[in-house]
């Protein structure tokens, strides 16, 4: 009997250890929602300066793409988005918004908003032809005539209700089969899979550009706390360098006192953020993932923004309120390559949606738009690694290899062969020269001439080894900038018809554009420059010892950069381009920058080219004489993105043994270097 009672104890001693193991160590960090692997990030994107002392953070297992998931049961009401949603009106004219006009006395703001989504591709004047209608309600009423229904509202059929701020009314007085995109909305009344979780955003927040990420280094500064705390009022206790404990009530134990920030003076300068679960602090989300604080969600009552697409697994951390003590020994014992993955993944989160206002407007109704493409809609991969799933249109593919981002983490090449594009806009004979030379890489698949000149097409054009086809323009400069379907390749080398290069110029420029597929690589640059005396940007076609764009008129590119100029440039920086045709380099350097983070690449030439040449009406006669560009061109594109993007480069790269005292003959591109005028 005796032993029996042993035996009993020994086993109920043993079980209890292991439940609290189980309950007490595994729940202390998981990972916040949604908990379905994910895609890897790419190395390099942003930078970091003391990134030479860390190894990578890409893990090659996460390479693999998930299958795309069907949207969540409802479980916050009766509609979901297959009872709800009418997918046949996106059929006819893809996917298109219609936004209802301001109604009322309104603000600024929200003018603002309403042009700037009037402004965009997803618009359209007519409702008939609208996929989902928009209906945003004034952002400073105070509560919003729960009762008043639009014209066309159809018991709120395939309409969304955008609220960026938390809405004063109940959810089931008025929205009826209307889905809701709204700022923090509570877990228990938000409906997945047909609701948007957004940011809770400030007042203040930028309309479109934004300000950066503030996050320049992985090592911590020396003043840098390990925890910040936020609460409701805005405000972060720092309770000193590296402590350990900081209970989650506002203030800690071991400190004389915490240090305590005001509202909107500064970002939490800590590495981890701790954000309580209730909903006033949801307020403090969007301040971590600036500042490149890992914020540690307490049992959060809220739908973290963007759920559905975004993994928060690998920006964010997810914590029991209820044991805090052993959630701060977890975070001093998180490796360093962890941490370093977390706070990169916040900036990438940051800049790509939810810096401006634009941008979690667009991001909501790319969210909307995959749910119609379905199961063809993008992979995980392309929304959580840059540049991000605004930058890669899924009209365009869904497929990450055909986009040109994200050949490092695939282990790809792009293709060996380029489509050249050779623009022509005004009289004059077919440049002979020019065709014969590109021809005769053998890199080269086709050659296309654009037309674009009032004149007939000449009758006659020289035969080369490759295709040549002719394409007839509309006379625009922004031509040069279409997603032609004859072209069947991904790199486009783009010329106009004044272009003087050589076979060997041409092969050396393809095969470092091999090496860079997102970046631009060209021959001939300009450089940007803050003037001070006129309180504006301005740019300059002298050579000097640094640039920031590439001109057009011989450069190597990726096809897929004609699809973003021509869909989601806004209308008026096309018009600008077309208006102004010395423009338009300035304008595709601006989108490629405003992509990658990166500037273009210069590559050599030695033959003379028209020198800072302007995108400019021309044939095969004499040169014109270089044009000076609008001043205002350029500050009308900073307005019009929000921020300056192009990114200044000191680089140029030549070939192995370029001007080396050796042998012609062991010389790869040995044309480089005959004088043959004036150099780039």
């Amino acid at each position: 009997m005796q032993l029996w009672r042993r035996k009993f104890l020994w086993l109920a001693l043993s079980a209890s250890w292991i439940l609290l193991i189980f309950l007490g160590v595994f729940p202390l960090l998981r990972l916040a929602v949604p908990p379905r692997p994910q895609p890897g990030h790419p190395n390099g994107w942003p930078h970091w300066l003391d990134a030479p002392l860390l190894r990578s953070f890409f893990q090659l297992e996460e390479l693999p793409e998930d299958a795309p998931q069907p949207p969540p049961a409802s479980h916050g009401g009766s509609c979901s988005w297959g009872t709800c949603f009418d997918t046949s009106k996106c059929r006819g004219n893809g996917f298109k918004v219609f936004v209802y006009p301001a109604t009322g006395q309104t603000s600024e703001v929200h003018h603002r908003i309403l042009a700037s989504l009037k402004a965009s591709h997803y618009h359209t004047p007519s409702p008939s032809d609208a996929c989902l209608l928009l209906l945003l309600p004034s952002l400073d009423s105070p509560a919003p005539a729960c009762s008043l229904q639009p014209l066309h509202w159809n018991r709120g059929r395939n309409h969304l209700v955008l609220n960026l701020h938390p809405a004063p009314c109940p959810r089931a007085s008025w929205l009826g089969q209307a889905m809701v995109a709204e700022a923090s909305p509570m877990v228990d009344t938000f409906r997945p899979g047909f609701d948007v979780a957004l940011p809770h955003l400030p007042e203040a927040h930028p309309l479109r550009g934004g300000v950066p990420g503030q996050l320049q280094q992985y090592s911590p500064h020396p003043g840098a706390a390990l925890v910040a705390l936020a609460n409701e009022k805005g405000r972060w206790y720092m309770p000193g360098t590296h402590t350990s404990a900081c209970p989650w009530n506002g203030h800690c134990e071991q400190d004389p006192g915490p240090e305590k920030t005001h509202p909107g003076d500064m970002l939490p300068n800590a590495t981890f953020c701790l954000i309580p679960g209730h909903r006033p602090e949801a307020s403090s989300f969007l301040q971590a993932l600036q500042a490149g604080c890992i914020p540690v969600l307490l049992s959060p009552l809220w739908e973290l923004p963007f759920s559905e697409v975004i993994d928060w697994t690998k920006a964010a951390i997810l914590a029991d309120k209820r044991l805090p003590l052993q959630v701060l020994a977890a975070l001093q014992e998180m490796p360093r390559e962890r941490v370093l993955t977390l706070r990169q993944q916040t900036q990438f989160l940051w800049d790509a949606y939810f810096s401006s206002v634009e941008k979690v407007i667009h991001t909501t109704l790319e969210i909307i738009q995959d749910r119609i493409f379905g199961t063809s809609a993008r992979p995980s991969l392309l929304w959580n690694s840059p540049p991000g799933a605004l930058l890669a249109l899924p009209t365009f593919s869904m497929s990450p290899q055909d986009f040109p981002f994200y050949h490092l983490q695939r282990g790809s090449r792009p293709e060996g062969r380029f489509s050249a594009l050779i623009w022509m806009g005004g009289p004059g004979h077919p440049p002979l020269k020019l065709i014969q030379a590109v021809a005769g890489s053998q890199h080269c698949a086709q050659i296309m001439v654009l037309w674009s000149g009032e004149r007939p097409l000449p009758s006659q054009w020289p035969e080369t080894t490759v295709p040549l086809t002719v394409i007839e323009g509309r006379r625009k400069t922004s031509d040069r900038f279409f997603p032609y379907s004859a072209i069947n390749t991904n790199t486009i080398l783009s010329l106009d018809a004044h272009s003087s290069l050589s076979t060997s110029e041409v092969d050396f420029a393809f095969m470092v554009w091999q090496s860079f597929p997102e970046r631009m690589v060209g021959f001939l640059t300009w450089s940007h420059f803050w003037d001070e005396a006129r309180g504006g940007w301005g740019y300059t076609a002298e050579m000097t010892n640094e640039f920031s764009m590439v001109l057009t008129t011989a450069a190597f590119y990726h096809r897929y950069y004609h699809t973003l100029f021509t869909h989601t440039l806004s209308k008026p920086l096309r018009t600008l381009a077309d208006e102004a045709p010395t423009c338009a380099d300035v304008l595709m350097n601006f989108l490629v920058a405003a992509v990658t983070k990166l500037p273009p690449i210069k590559v050599p030439c030695s033959k003379q080219h028209q020198e800072g040449a302007p995108l400019s009406p021309g044939g095969t006669g004499p040169r014109p004489e270089p044009q000076s560009p609008p001043r205002d061109c350029i500050n009308q594109m900073v307005a019009e993105f929000g921020y300056m993007p192009l990114v200044s480069s000191h680089l140029r790269l030549d070939p192995v043994l370029f001007k080396d005292p050796v042998s012609v003959q062991r010389k790869k591109y040995r044309s480089l270097e005959k004088p043959q005028g004036k150099g780039c």
